[in-house]
């Protein structure tokens, strides 16, 4: 058997280079580049790796230095989204705490169902040095590392403790990587001594693999059961999730919408999917969903769940689907999704689930008064968006975040991608966002990570250099993590980050003040010496001020037609620009179609807080299993 002597490190950077994932035909690298911070642990490890492959062209594994471990996983799951789980980065840190920074990453990953390859390093397998520095000493084991926490948020976890254990291992890396159902962060700890140990590998361990991703078939007796429920629907309802996007099944699904008239609401992950013009395009669902989703969720018997995972947001905490008799059908690739809510499961691919669904109901449709109800419904909700938007939307000094998403509504093209994540801009964007293309919208909302959004503009642009990336972003997520400005800036991407800064929190502020906490701890102020709270002051931070230190452009507005002006001038921007803009921290916001259970103190000396236990109440008894 022909072998090559290589350390552990120098055989991972070769295999990894020559991985590639196929779908329908279209190949591409499954791992285009190692996103890294060195220190101890691998930076004479990986690092020497990474730098022999440059330097030998031994391997085509280009390295992108990251500024914070978590900014790059996020910027990996971006990348990710975007190219639809074919593709991902991998990313190392140093031993102990560049490690465990890339945990709340992996955690995104794993609750997004989307790929990263995280290679922490950890503490040396042979214990010669113990403890060494930044070593974690577990009295109930010797084994235990902090590398240990990765396995609750990792959908495969390996520590390779001897050279060879890597072929296995990297293997079994790469299969779930690249499994639809079972994808998500893929944890290879890697102990700083074996890294640097030398062993005799076969050749053939470096040969170029092709992943194959299949499209699981639909069993034709599922598809009958699914399509005599649907036959027998008198208001059937379409939600799309994330699946209906990876799987490429938005003209598949545009097309039955048409056929049957069954109308189409969206999750944030399935937003796009279906054009927000199209006619039967009701928006997004849920606990911040719109007027037509909401109201036609309200009568709905058949719920068709298309790729979704039916978040607590999706089903406004068990309570927007109202009708006695619904009934759920639940087409997904994950049996795990497809069975939920005691639904008729059709396990498949998205897109061939609705072609054969398509063919088993080419004789069947709505009935045309269902058709002109949805129409109805539709038009009330262009109202209320249109509303939203209205220049005398706010009566303040300070523009209301809507009219802000209007006019950035109006200025980007359709293949515009939009990022955001935390705050009260997901609520607002699922309402009010209006897209065309099922990338343009890029919203992280299963996890829902506070700093996501300027790690993950970098990841987008990178995947399609060819969209203009918008980041957006509430002052509070950007304090969270700004960093990888400076790898835009290095990295020569071009990347617009709309800087919304209201000095606080407004979506939990909003929250706060609806459960009688009075918007408690969420606002930017200086604390108070007569209250001894944080309510004096608003602080003097100068955030636009911080994003030019980090080497961005920087535009200033404090109107919307300042904020339009300003984005005309980004667009045409050949670099990173930032958009600074102040709006109203107490909105208004969207009207409210939905509800969303976050518990309220059953008791309390406050009558803000017993006022709000009995509208919690209330909401409680509309609650329910769906059995």
């Amino acid at each position: 058997m022909n072998t090559v002597r290589l350390t552990t490190a120098q055989a991972l950077v070769r295999f990894l280079a020559h991985q590639y994932s196929e779908r329908d035909g279209q190949e591409q690298r499954l791992i285009p580049g190692v996103w890294g911070i060195f220190g101890h642990g691998n930076v004479a490890g990986v690092g020497q790796a990474l730098l022999q492959a440059a330097v030998t062209q031994e391997a085509d594994l280009p390295y992108y230095l990251a500024r914070n471990e978590q900014g790059m996983v996020h910027a990996s799951v971006a990348y990710a989204k975007m190219r639809d789980r074919l593709a991902t980065f991998a990313c190392t840190a140093s031993t102990g705490p560049g490690s465990t920074n890339m945990i709340t990453g992996a955690a995104l990953a794993t609750t997004n169902r989307l790929p990263v390859l995280l290679l922490p390093s950890d503490m040396f397998a042979t214990r010669a040095a113990d403890p060494v520095l930044q070593q974690l000493e577990d009295t109930r084991g010797g084994d235990v590392t902090v590398n240990d926490a990765f396995r609750a948020v990792s959908k495969y976890f390996d520590r390779v403790s001897r050279p060879e254990q890597l072929i296995p291992a990297a293997l079994a890396a790469m299969r779930v990587l690249t499994d639809p159902v079972e994808t998500g962060a893929v944890t290879l700890a890697l102990p700083q001594d074996v890294q640097a140990e030398a062993y005799d590998w076969p050749v053939d361990f470096f040969r170029r693999r092709v992943w194959h991703v299949g499209r699981p078939l639909p069993e034709p007796a599922a598809v009958e059961r699914a399509a005599a429920l649907l036959r027998n629907a008198r208001k059937p309802l379409i939600v799309a999730g994330g699946g209906a996007v990876y799987s490429g099944a938005e003209t598949a699904l545009r097309a039955f919408a048409e056929a049957t008239g069954i109308p189409v609401a969206d999750t944030h992950a399935g937003k796009g999917a279906v054009p927000w013009d199209h006619p039967y395009a009701v928006g997004g669902i849920g606990s911040t969903g719109s007027y037509a989703a909401n109201e036609l969720a309200k009568d709905a018997d058949v719920v068709l769940g298309i790729g979704t995972r039916y978040s607590d947001f999706t089903t406004a905490s068990h309570t927007v689907f109202a009708n006695p008799e619904v009934t759920f059908l639940n087409l997904n690739v994950a049996r795990l999704d497809a069975v939920k809510h005691s639904a008729q499961p059709l396990v498949a691919d998205a897109r061939l689930g609705i072609q054969a669904l398509a063919g088993a109901l080419s004789e069947w449709e709505v009935a045309p008064e269902y058709r002109e109800r949805t129409r109805r419904l539709i038009a009330r909700t262009r109202e209320i968006e249109d509303e939203c938007f209205a220049p005398d939307r706010n009566t303040g000094e300070l523009p209301a975040q809507t009219q802000i998403l209007g006019a950035l509504n109006d200025v980007l093209d359709d293949r515009a991608v939009v990022i955001n994540a935390a705050g009260s801009m997901p609520g607002d964007l699922q309402q009010l966002w209006r897209a065309r293309d099922p990338k343009a919208y890029h919203v992280e909302y299963a996890y829902s990570c506070m700093g996501y959004e300027v790690a993950a503009g970098v990841g987008a642009k990178m995947a399609d250099p060819s969209r203009e990336v918008v980041v957006l972003v509430g002052d509070g997520s950007y304090l969270m993590m700004a960093q990888e400005i400076v790898t835009m800036v290095s990295e020569g991407l071009k990347v617009i980050i709309v800087l919304v800064q209201n000095h606080g929190f407004a979506s939990i502020g909003a929250l706060s003040e609806s459960l009688g906490s009075q918007r408690f701890g969420t606002k930017y102020r200086f604390r108070n010496d007569d209250s001894g709270r944080l309510d004096g002051d608003v602080l003097p931070v100068d955030l636009a001020a911080n994003a030019a230190s980090l080497g961005a452009d920087v535009l200033h507005a404090t109107s919307v037609e300042e904020f339009r002006s300003a984005m005309e001038k980004a667009k045409a921007a050949g670099r990173t620009t930032v958009v600074h803009v102040e709006t109203d921290l107490y909105g208004p916001h969207p009207p409210g179609h939905g509800w969303w259970d976050v518990p309220v103190s059953e008791v309390s000396a406050l009558d803000s807080t017993r006022t709000a236990y009995e509208t919690y109440a209330a909401h409680k008894l509309n609650q329910r299993h769906y059995l």
